[in-house]
Parts: C-alpha cells; sequence; structure tokens
C-alpha cells in the first residue's frame, strides 16, 4: 500500500468517494452551518470561498490599512496573502522547534528587538528590526494585532499570549486551519479566544472539504465588511466534486508511474488545482454541498473528542530520509518543506528575513510532518526508518 500527501478526499473508500461526487447541498445546509459555528465559537459565522478569504475578511473588520500584525514564523503562503489582501502589514516572529509556534518572547522581540528592552528604548529597538520584517513603519504604536495559527495542531500558551497582547492593546485573530476541536492547556478551545476566528476547510485541513471556510466575528468590528454574496465559479465547484476520483485515479497510476503524468495533465487543464493556487476572493462563497461536508465533520469531530493533530519531527539528512520513505511507499515531500512560508514557488514574494527568524528557516529544511487520515498502524513503519535520523532536542 501507498501513502501520500494529497488530502483525505483522495484516501476515501469507493463509497465515501461516490457519496462526495454526487452529494447534493441545500441552503439549509449553509444556515445549519453557521448556527453550528455560532453556537461552538460565539459570534456571527460567515461563509467563504476558502481560508485565506476568511482570514482576510477577519483582518479587514478589525485593522486599518498600514497597520502590522504578528504571523508565525513557520506558516504558509495563504497567510501571508490574506494580510496583504487586508492591507496590512505582516511581521514574522521566530518559534520553537517544541511545538513549532511563536511565543511572547518572539513576539516581544519584534516589538522592542531584544526580550529585554525597557519601554524608553522600544522605539529605538523597533528601527534595529531587519527590513524584512515589514515594509513600512514597524514601530511598536503600528503594530495592532497577532495571527495565532497552533501549528499542526500544536497549541500555544494562549494564557500567557492573551497577557501580553492585553499589555500591549494587541487584537488576536485565530487561524483554525490546522486545529479544530483542539484545547488550549487551560480547558479552553481553539477558536474560542480574541476577537475572530477564521477557519479553513482545504486539502489537509483538520476539516477538509477540499475548498471553503468561515469566518466567526466576535467583538465588535472596527470596519465594515461586505459578506460573500457570489456562488462559486462553475469551475471551482466542478474540481472540489472530481477531486477524491482524480485522488483515486493519482495512486492506481502510481504502481504503473503514470501518476505524474496525469498530475500534469489535470493541472494543465485546470481539472486540479493546488492549495496555493486557490484563489482568495471575498466576494465569493462556499457552495452548498461543501457546506454539508464541513458540516458533517465538524458533528464528527465533536462526537469523536479526538482533534486531528499531525505529527512532526525533525530530522538530519532530510532528502536521504524521504528518499528511504518513498522506497517503502511513503510520499510525504515536497508538503511544507524547504521554506519558512511554503511553498517555494511563493518564497520570493514574502521577502521573509531568514536572520531574524533563524529557527523557522532550520526547521522548514529539517521537517517531516505525517497526514492525519492514516491510522497509527499505516504510520509505523515510515516512524522506525526517522528514528535513525531524528535531531535531538535543543534546550531554547
Amino acid at each position: 500500500m501507498r501513502h501520500y500527501f494529497l488530502g483525505a478526499a483522495a484516501n476515501y473508500t469507493r463509497r465515501q468517494r461516490w457519496a462526495h461526487t454526487f452529494a447534493i447541498g441545500r441552503k439549509k445546509d449553509c444556515e445549519d452551518l453557521k448556527r453550528l459555528l455560532e453556537a461552538k465559537y460565539g459570534g456571527e459565522a460567515i461563509l467563504c470561498k476558502n481560508g485565506r478569504s476568511s482570514l482576510a475578511l477577519a483582518l479587514k473588520a478589525y485593522f486599518n490599512r498600514g497597520d502590522a500584525i504578528i504571523v508565525n514564523g513557520f506558516t504558509c503562503y495563504a497567510v501571508y496573502e490574506a494580510v496583504k489582501a487586508a492591507g496590512l502589514v505582516p511581521i514574522f516572529a521566530d518559534i520553537s522547534r517544541k511545538d513549532l509556534n511563536f511565543d511572547v518572547c518572539s513576539i516581544g522581540a519584534v516589538l522592542t528587538a531584544t526580550c529585554s528592552a525597557g519601554h524608553e528604548d522600544s522605539a529605538r529597538a523597533a528601527r534595529s528590526v531587519p527590513e524584512g520584517h515589514a515594509a513600512v513603519d514597524t514601530a511598536p504604536d503600528k503594530v495592532k494585532g497577532i495571527i495565532v495559527q497552533n501549528t499542526l495542531g500544536n497549541p500555544v500558551d494562549i494564557v500567557a499570549i492573551e497577557k501580553f497582547a492585553e499589555k500591549h492593546g494587541l487584537t488576536i485573530i485565530e487561524d483554525l486551519a490546522h486545529c479544530t476541536g483542539v484545547k488550549y492547556a487551560d480547558g479552553r478551545e481553539a477558536g474560542t479566544i480574541g476577537a475572530a476566528t477564521a477557519l479553513s476547510f482545504g486539502k489537509e485541513k483538520s476539516i477538509d472539504t477540499i475548498s471553503g471556510g468561515a469566518v466567526i466575528l466576535r467583538h465588535p468590528c472596527k470596519n465594515a465588511i461586505q459578506a460573500p454574496s457570489k456562488t462559486p465559479r462553475p469551475s471551482d465547484a466542478l474540481r472540489v466534486r472530481f477531486y477524491p476520483l482524480f485522488g483515486a485515479m493519482y495512486r492506481g497510476l502510481s504502481y504503473i508511474h503514470l501518476n505524474g503524468a496525469l498530475m500534469r495533465l489535470l493541472l494543465a487543464m485546470h481539472w486540479v488545482e493546488k492549495s496555493a493556487d486557490n484563489k482568495l476572493d471575498l466576494t465569493r462563497k462556499i457552495s452548498k454541498f461543501e457546506a454539508k461536508m464541513a458540516l458533517g465533520q465538524i458533528r464528527s469531530l465533536k462526537r469523536s473528542g479526538e482533534p486531528p493533530i499531525r505529527e512532526f519531527y525533525l530530522v538530519r539528512d532530510r532528502n536521504e530520509v524521504l528518499k528511504r520513505l518513498e522506497k517503502s511507499g511513503y510520499y510525504f515531500g515536497g508538503f511544507w518543506y524547504e521554506k519558512p512560508v511554503s511553498p517555494e514557488r511563493y518564497y520570493k514574494k514574502v521577502h521573509f528575513d531568514e536572520q531574524a527568524c533563524p529557527v523557522s528557516t532550520e526547521v522548514a529544511g529539517k521537517i517531516i510532518n505525517f497526514p492525519t487520515y492514516y491510522s497509527k498502524r499505516e504510520l509505523e513503519p515510515a516512524r522506525k526508518i526517522i528514528k535513525d535520523y531524528l535531531e535531538k532536542e535543543v534546550d531554547e
């Protein structure tokens, strides 16, 4: 059996595949999804085309153009794109190797350049922040918010971050792409903190309907926003419907080495779209049948009580590890690898300052993470391969 990082839908059983392809969504499914999200997270829910669109709406609601916002130093291009679409300036904060998240020390560093800088030195220290951190004035009074993403489902120290945010007048926005159902150490659920919560239902997310998203606005908005009103483009809806079928074809053809040719053809004909290429669009909403699938997955997650947290490992000689994994049937390369802000083809647009975020840069070259839709038994041979290459833990 070969294992791929293609999204949960590409690993459906035959029954699930046909149920997905011929699913019929109704207006009621959208209404029920909104009500569920509002009951779960509190506030007003708005259904969106995808995760980056929902995050952009949240940012537009609570920040003014030119404001700076702190972003995890190890993230995906979709987050950067949402920040820029809202007219804001992203400032990347470095992460911990242990959980891939920033902490109050690294957040403080982008405000004052050092964790111990005092109030009198804050303006001078902020000017010493490398140019790559932001394209406009990044004095402490320009930094207005924090995006908390709980990377790969690993929760941040939310209590410390809340205290820091309150002290410095920063607004928290939660990005639930990886962490729907995750609880913080104090027992509160991710998505119930701060001004707003953005969800993504894209491939490889904790709720995976291939596309779609939502935003929940809890605090009074600073700026008026327009909820998406247009239905999805037919081409987008068809791609989502048939992705499980194309995923099954890809998996089957891999045994005769024709999967690469199939994928190139599907991409060229725009029948399949890479996750990072799913365009941000603030005018379009989720399709009815995607809302139906998201509704079912969230309810199922609530019943199971076990959020999908993605395993990750930091290894030496990652290229060698990936080759060994491929020989054993695990094709986990090319996903959140090589660069701190992935995918690599968009990296130059970000102007990421690698010297300011050394841990994020190092992790990007060493990480291997597993999909959540394979069982522990199926992944055990992969763990045994990785064990010989594990990096020794470093005290931070």
